[in-house]
């Protein structure tokens, strides 16, 4: 019914919208998240408490909140992208002033009952804004540098503030999940190239810039057994855990790395590797199919929205949950530094785990919205 109507801008009742919503997305989430509730039982020694039974709860009220953002109509969103981008931009400057200061960073505000990390918030409303930005221009436009700017602006800003707190990675998928944006906007692929060609040299002067345990983590990923009992220590104990599991792995609450405290971080930034130790190569394979349906519904949804806001929207969001994998699972591996990327719906973590899922609740949202018109230069 919704195919019919949303070409007319018809609104349709609440009841028909859920009725509406992809079930099949939903439940795949659902799974997913059911798989780090498991293995955060596990990083507990076979208990909910402390943190799978918090987890359970955190991801009950981010699945409403998904609900709700799913629901809302799309316009809302597209007048609500830049004041959503400048309260998370004025949140992220109040770090500076006001942060709390966590394992040796200040990335959180304390406002009471809880606290939030604006980062995280910041990878929303960055995409947002930059889909709103570019659906409101014309095809022409995002091939002359001068409309590009404003874009970089809103890019570059949130990053150089969240650097300072430091927070490295989060800045770096900040600009990447900006750059998926402007890829399909439609930016041609030389302005890519020569960013890229400005960066790399860029990245050697910065780096006489960076904290001393960034610097570091660098040096430790070049080799990790120059101090395997220091710096080097998280990145071998986790490929001894990723090796140890072999093909189907020892089983639950049977890894010996994890158990015996030998892996950091375990239920947060490398719970993979505990993932893969207990249940082995096809416990990850499972895992990692469970993440391309995801992905692969959330490109379709895109694809089929036929206003351009709603597929910058679905592709960024689903960019930023790509790189989330990508960027935890090499990192755990070896093949990129440690940067503190955690794995979605598996790591433990609050404000992570709700921006995720109102990551996915904009999605849906789209594909609830697939067939409205909304009108733009293109």
């Amino acid at each position: 019914m919704l195919r019919e109507l949303g070409a007319k801008n018809v609104q349709l009742p609440l009841s028909q919208k859920l009725w509406d919503l992809n079930w099949g997305f939903v439940l795949l989430i659902c799974a997913t998240a059911s798989v780090g509730f498991l293995m955060l039982y596990s990083a507990a020694g076979g208990n909910l408490d402390p943190w799978a039974s918090r987890q359970m709860i955190r991801f009950g009220a981010g699945l409403a909140l998904m609900f709700f953002v799913a629901l809302v109509d799309i316009r809302v969103w597209l007048n609500l992208a830049y004041p959503l981008y400048a309260v998370a931009l004025i949140l992220l400057g109040a770090v500076e002033v006001m942060g709390v200061v966590g394992m040796g960073a200040k990335r959180w505000v304390d406002l009471g009952p809880f606290q939030l990390q604006p980062s995280e918030i910041m990878k929303i409303t960055l995409i947002m804004a930059l889909a709103r930005y570019f659906h409101n221009l014309g095809l022409e436009d995002t091939r002359r540098i001068q409309w590009l700017i404003p874009p970089l602006i809103l890019v570059m800003a949130p990053a150089a503030l969240v650097l300072r707190q430091p927070d490295l990675g989060t800045a770096l998928l900040l600009i990447a999940g900006g750059g998926i944006v402007f890829f399909m906007a439609g930016v041609s692929l030389w302005k890519f190239g020569a960013v890229i060609g400005i960066a790399i040299p860029s990245a050697f002067f910065a780096y006489q810039f960076l904290h001393e345990y960034q610097q570091k983590r660098i040096l430790t990923f070049l080799n990790p057994e120059n101090d395997p009992l220091g710096a080097g220590y998280h990145i071998l104990q986790s490929k001894i855990a990723l090796g140890s599991g072999g093909v189907f792995g020892k089983g639950l609450l049977q890894g010996t790395q994890s158990h015996l405290n030998y892996l950091p971080e375990m239920r947060t930034d490398f719970i993979f590797s505990m993932l893969a130790e207990e249940f082995g190569m096809v416990g990850g394979l499972l895992l990692f199919a469970l993440y391309i349906l995801l992905a692969l519904y959330a490109y379709a949804i895109a694809y089929r929205s036929r206003n351009h806001f709603g597929k910058l929207l679905a592709t960024g969001m689903n960019g930023i949950f790509f790189l989330y994998i990508f960027i935890n699972v090499a990192m755990v591996m070896g093949l990129v530094p440690v940067v503190g990327v955690p794995l979605p719906l598996i790591s433990y973590g609050g404000t992570a785990m709700l921006t995720l899922l109102i990551g996915f609740g904009l999605i849906m949202n789209v594909y609830l919205h697939r067939d409205l018109d909304i009108p733009g230069k293109r």
